[in-house]
């Protein structure tokens, strides 16, 4: 049978129903029906779909181990966010999870308790301490927090060319008692990247393109749901328009700012530093 604007979308759904498998089948079908859709609803034009072509192509182009553009593009069209909401549904004990974004490095260095990932950049002392837990309020020990944040420039490890070592990220383990305690600088609100196509796009609208303060943790313990989530500073600038829609009320923490003397972690400072506590709880698998 010959294609026409009448018949096309069912023939396309047809010939992508015989994938190799039923979940291929449904999700290539549905992807069909909703593009040909859309197509139909705005009535795309060839100049039209030759720029989303371009769009794409540059946009893998730019892509690579450390640029992870179409992430980007998936969390600031919502679609990041939906994933998670749909995929984790936690009980209300449970700490709530958020988008992974486009930064995080596999590989970070098992470190001690209250290690300073920082490792001299340039920041004001931050620490985060608490107490993992699973949602009936047992400590859970040994389990490990990868951590990852911005510098001070709001700037990831994987933006910044070539390095030898692990930059503001490492891997925390729980004490016998579920407790950790986190050594870093604090975390700045920042622009997402906007020297790429997804930037290009929303230069091009109202959006801001600012996330608020905050540090990323993923925990990972047997018999316990994966956790991706962040710490967001209470009152701090963009908590409301956040451009990857991962702000969560039960995420956001104060900060505390302290003129100097004993810290969380055993030392004492002769300088500011800031504290947040906030415990984790797992939901169990």
């Amino acid at each position: 049978m010959f294609a026409t604007e009448d018949n096309i979308t069912d023939l396309a759904v047809r010939r992508w129903g015989t994938a190799d498998t039923p979940r291929l089948a449904e999700l290539m079908t549905g992807l069909v029906q909703h593009l040909h859709d859309f197509a139909r609803e705005v009535r795309l034009t060839e100049d039209e779909w030759m720029a989303a072509m371009q769009w794409l192509t540059r946009t893998g182009q730019i892509s690579d181990e450390k640029r992870e553009e179409f992430i980007l593009a998936s969390d600031v069209l919502g679609l990041s966010m939906l994933v998670v909401q749909m995929n984790h549904h936690f009980q209300d004990a449970a700490t709530p999870a958020t988008v992974l974004g486009p930064f995080h490095i596999d590989g970070s260095p098992s470190v001690p308790y209250g290690h300073d990932m920082s490792d001299g950049i340039e920041g004001v002392p931050f620490f985060v301490t608490g107490q993992v837990t699973s949602v009936d309020g047992t400590p859970i020990s040994g389990a490990v927090l990868d951590v990852w944040q911005a510098d001070a420039d709001g700037l990831y490890e994987s933006q910044i060319g070539e390095l030898d070592e692990a930059r503001l990220r490492a891997k925390y383990v729980t004490g016998e008692d579920g407790t950790f305690c986190v050594r870093s600088i604090v975390p700045l609100g920042y622009s997402i990247p906007m020297d790429g196509t997804v930037g290009d796009l929303i230069s091009r609208t109202d959006i801001g393109h600012f996330r608020p303060a905050h540090i990323h943790f993923l925990l990972e313990e047997d018999g316990y749901e994966r956790l991706v989530t962040h710490i967001f500073e209470e009152g701090t600038r963009y908590i409301e328009s956040d451009v990857v829609f991962g702000t969560k009320e039960a995420l956001i923490t104060p900060f505390t700012a302290h003129e100097g003397g004993p810290a969380p972690d055993g030392t004492s400072l002769d300088r500011p530093f800031v504290t947040a506590e906030f415990d984790f709880v797992l939901q169990p698998s």
